[in-house]
This record gives C-alpha cells, structure tokens and sequence, in this order.
C-alpha cells in the first residue's frame, strides 16, 4: 500500500508538471506569437522581414525549430487585445508587433514576456515611458522617431508649384492614434517655418477616409500628404483614387505607399524594418537575455519614387531617388 502511495503520489506530480507546459514547449521549440493590427499589403511586409531574420538565425518554421502563431485583428482593438491575451496564455517566448496600436496593446496587457515592436515610433512619442522615464523594461526592437517627416515633406515644396501666392498641402490624421497626431503637429511646425499652409482633417477610422478626403480636396489644396498613419495605410487606394481625380498629387513619408502610387518619400524600408526587430528577437531567443536589448532607432531610410506617379504629374527626380 505505502508503495501504490507512492507510485500515485510520482504520477500526480508528473501530470501536474506537464499540464504546466503548454503543448509547444515540450518539444523544446520557442513559439512566437506575431500580432498585425489590421491588414496592409505593405505592412504585411515587416511580418516577413521579421520571419526572414529569424530564418537567417537559425530559426525555421519548416526545420522545426520555432513556432509562430500569427493573429491579425482586422483593425478591432477589442480583437487586438484578445489576441495579446491568447498570446500570455499560451506563455509565448516572445511577441512581435507590427504598427503602433499592436504594440500599445502588448505593453499593456503583457507584463511577462519580450515584446518586439515594428512599425511602430519610439515609446516617448507614443507615451509609454515609465515613471522614471524608461521604456517599458520588456520593450525592445525598432522604432523611429519623426525627424524624417521633415525630409519627406520638403520634398512636395521643392516639386510643386503653387496655383496661388502660398502652397497648400492637405493631410488627414487619426486623432486616437498618438504617432498620427504627433506627425500632425510636426507637420504643421514644419510647414509654419515654410510659409506653406497645411490644411487638415482629423477621422477616427479607414471607413471615414473617403468624405473626409473628398472634404479636403474642396479646399484647393495643391498636394496631399499621407503621413505614417494606420488609417492612411488601411485607406491608401481610397485616398490616392480620389486625389488623382483632381489632379492632387500624393507624396508621403512610407516607401511602401510610394510602391502603391505615392509620388515619392524619404520613406522606411518596411521589410528591413521587420527585419532589424526580428535580428534583436534571434539574440534573445539564442541567450535568453535582455541586458543588451533596447529599442533601436530604425537604420534603413531611403529616397524613393514612383515612376507612373511622376510621369502623371510631370515630375523629374535625381539620381539621389530610387525608382520604385
């Protein structure tokens, strides 16, 4: 009887222990929960360079070797935030995010795990500092601050012509999303010390983008501007279908809108963006250590046009541009 004791006492701890694990970690294989906020064929881009430089780590999906459960919240925070919490459940590894509002959710509903932002500004401008004025201390990855704006938008006054005596450039900015309404105020600084006047609109979500737009364009704006917001990402076509009716060009700050007819940006290689936050989740799943972690300003900025975009507007750019 003391034995049979015993033997039951080994079997209940081990089963205790075991459903401790989750199925994924008794394989010995990290599991990478990856979080999109909405769904962008350029946004999609940082996902895969995210995947690549864990690849080109030794991480492979196909060799066995990491396991990555992917979630896109189609633009519901309420989504968003079950995911995050799907992801604690789990006890994934770690979390990559993917645009500002993926990374605002994991922040603040994850207390445990690495979080590895892209596409997303630094937690200063986002708001996310802590009390001693530190980022979050699981936080790492990629972000960029807003000094490229400025670059972005001085190209529309050196291409541009005004009809009247002062250039008008119209824009639209999610005013829930702190990066959005950051962009806005540089801009309107910016443009302030360039006695060029910016017209703006403020919506609250993508569906909105074609009355606000056509709004603004009632305005005799000379050119638009699409900053580095989710809405303007989510609502690109909308936007540039609706300027090119009137003959607006369209510049921006994002390389991949200049791929879907933006005329052209000192724009993020979104690819490289995912890829330079994928390369710091490689160190960490390689030693399990944060100290050498940070977020990283992004390294890759580029300028860049469209081709089509500028033969339909009559523009002609250096050699210093890539064409896209």
């Amino acid at each position: 009887m003391k034995n049979l004791r015993i033997t039951l006492l080994v079997l209940t701890v081990s089963i205790l222990g075991y459903s401790c694990q989750r199925p994924e970690q008794s394989g010995g294989v990290p599991v990478v929960g990856f979080v999109e906020a909405f769904e962008d064929a350029t946004i999609a881009q940082a996902r895969d360079g995210f995947e690549a430089a864990l690849r080109d780590s030794g991480y492979s999906e196909s060799d066995g070797t990491i396991r990555f459960i992917r979630r896109n919240a189609q633009g519901d925070a309420a989504t968003l935030n079950q995911i995050i919490s799907y992801f604690n459940s789990q006890q994934v590894d770690l979390i990559g995010t993917s645009t500002t509002l993926a990374t605002i959710a994991a922040v603040q509903r994850s207390k445990d795990i690495p979080i590895f932002q892209t596409v997303t500004a630094m937690p200063e401008i986002l708001g996310l500092l802590e009390s001693d004025g530190q980022p979050p201390a699981l936080l790492f990855g990629t972000g960029e601050n807003l000094n490229y704006i400025d670059t972005s938008f001085a190209i529309i006054t050196q291409m541009v012509k005004p009809k009247g005596e002062q250039l008008r450039v119209g824009m639209i900015y999610n005013q829930s999303e702190p990066q959005s309404v950051e962009a806005y105020k540089r801009i309107e600084s910016l443009a302030e010390s360039m006695d060029v006047h910016v017209e703006a609109l403020p919506l609250n979500s993508s569906a909105e983008a074609q009355l606000v737009v056509r709004t603004l364009l009632t305005n005799q704006i000379d050119a638009f501007f699409a900053n580095p917001d989710n809405t303007v990402f989510a609502a690109f076509e909308t936007i540039l279908k609706n300027c090119h009716d009137k003959g607006v060009p369209v510049f921006t700050s994002e390389s991949g809108l200049v791929s879907r007819g933006a005329v052209a940006a000192f724009g993020a290689d979104i690819y490289r963006w995912g890829y330079q936050s994928g390369a710091q989740a490689a160190v960490y799943l390689k030693n399990r250590l944060t100290d050498s972690l940070q977020v990283e300003m992004l390294q890759v900025r580029k300028r860049v046009y469209n081709p089509d975009a500028a033969e339909r507007f009559g523009f002609s750019f250096p050699e210093t541009f890539e064409a896209l």
